[in-house]
């Protein structure tokens, strides 16, 4: 068995996530676009698949929520996991671009996941150009994050092409299911007095002073303690600053971009800062440079960035969300990237006072129809989302098949685009998630982005 740790009980946090999906614009699944030398033995492939959800019996678990949302849902066994809703294959049609299977992946992204099953699916998309093929996996952020993601990925990745395929596991291995019990008298009183993040008392304070905001800085209880460290982020209504990227919709367009690790961050350490820090200035400087082409330059753009809080004892969701101005005016890349590393410095100081898992405990007392308008109404701060994931420095192989490059797709949350970044065998590969009713021409930003890395190779 893995010896990954899954919490049979969604954090604060993953039930924010979870919830929060009722509003299709603030769905949190994320994916990746993962292009294979050539067509894996799909066979072979299934087979592996299926031994890592029995490995990890959190990939043959469903969502049960709460009654009334009085506690986060909880996990149980789906009784009728069948794989084949999980693994599937295509053919891609010809010419077999990268672009017609970046599309195909939109489409599969956007299609929500079956909340009555486990939370996650994989696409084999085969007959691309050059006999090559790609694989497209999905998963609900409510099952990990992209960190935790890379390890589950070592249920089925192997180092070398023709690495033997490991036996499969024990019958007695795999996890018990069943239909959950259901819900009396006892267990739903055991959720009203223990199971809330927040004592009954405080949950009642909480939604008091979220009911008159203005007494929070005269008020003594643990509840306006806890309210002063997230007031802040809840009142920050400051709309996003872009004269172009106004408008937002549900249409998708995945936009794949590429940038050489080493030299990446050679140049960071020569301007005294990390490899996260250039990400973050080649975002910005590509949103100028977009929006001076585009005849609307701006001063600033309001970002937001993802930070991994994991520790050894973590979850299987360990991140937060930071949200900073970025400077977009017209300069010299080296002097925005100091400005952007003391902005990220002081966005991660401030997060630590008032970071999601604060947030979303708070929030586990509030209705669903509230929280999705609060999260709606923040998302309009927010110009566009960047998140950086550390992936593999050497070759990795599935079922035969070496991967060649690896897209990673984060979720848009209602912001114009999400700049996810995983590094992996030497190269930066990027996906940008764009709304196209807010990014107009998204080719032209991918050209922006591309100029951006160039420019800072050479500082």
């Amino acid at each position: 068995m893995s010896d990954l740790r899954f919490d049979p009980t969604m954090s604060d946090a993953e039930g924010l996530m979870w919830r929060l999906e009722k509003d299709p614009h603030l769905s949190s699944t994320f994916a990746t676009v993962t292009v294979l030398d050539r067509a894996p033995d799909f066979d072979s492939f299934r087979r592996r698949i299926e031994r890592a959800s029995v490995a990890i019996p959190r990939l043959r678990q469903r969502v049960m929520p709460a009654p009334a949302n009085l506690s986060p849902p909880v996990w149980v066994d789906d009784p009728d996991f069948d794989i084949d809703m999980h693994v599937r294959r295509i053919a891609c049609p010809k010419p077999g671009s990268l672009r017609q299977v970046l599309d195909i992946a939109s489409l599969f992204v956007a299609d929500p996941l079956d909340r009555t099953r486990p939370l996650w699916q994989f696409l084999v998309v085969e007959g691309m150009r050059g006999g090559k093929a790609a694989i497209v996996q999905k998963m609900h952020h409510t099952i990990t994050d992209g960190e935790r993601g890379v390890e589950l990925s070592l249920q089925y990745l192997d180092f070398e092409r023709d690495a033997p395929e490991p036996p499969p596991l024990a019958a007695d291995d795999q996890p018990t299911a069943g239909e959950p019990e259901p819900v009396g008298t006892d267990a739903l009183r055991d959720l009203i007095t223990g199971g809330l993040r927040l004592p009954i008392g405080i949950a009642k304070q909480v939604r008091d002073l979220l009911a008159d905001p203005a007494g929070i800085p005269d008020a003594s209880s643990a509840a306006a303690n806890t309210m002063r460290g997230i007031m802040s982020q809840l009142s920050d209504t400051e709309q996003a600053r872009s004269p172009l990227w106004t408008s937002r919709s549900l249409q998708r367009r995945v936009e794949p971009a590429r940038a050489p690790f080493r030299e990446t961050k050679d140049a960071a350490k020569r301007l005294g800062g990390t490899l996260n820090t250039a990400f973050l200035t080649a975002a910005a400087d590509a949103a100028s440079t977009y929006h001076v082409e585009m005849g609307s330059p701006v001063e600033s753009l309001r970002a937001s960035m993802a930070i991994s809080t994991r520790t050894a004892s973590s979850g299987s969701n360990a991140f937060s969300l930071a949200r900073f101005l970025v400077p977009t005016a017209e300069m010299p890349i080296d002097e925005r990237f100091l400005a952007i590393q003391e902005a990220a410095d002081l966005a991660r100081e401030a997060n630590k006072r008032a970071g999601l898992d604060t947030l979303a405990a708070v929030t586990s007392a509030l209705p669903t129809s509230l929280i999705t308008r609060l999260a709606r109404q923040q998302a309009q701060t927010i110009d566009f989302a960047t998140s950086n994931v550390k992936g593999s420095p050497v070759p990795c192989y599935v079922a035969g098949a070496q991967l060649l490059e690896i897209y990673p797709i984060g979720p848009l949350g209602g912001v114009a685009f999400n700049l996810t970044l995983m590094s992996y065998l030497g190269s930066l590969d990027m996906a940008l998630n764009i709304d196209t009713a807010a990014v107009a021409e998204p080719e032209l930003l991918t050209r922006c982005l591309d100029r951006s890395f160039k420019r800072l190779a050479k500082v």
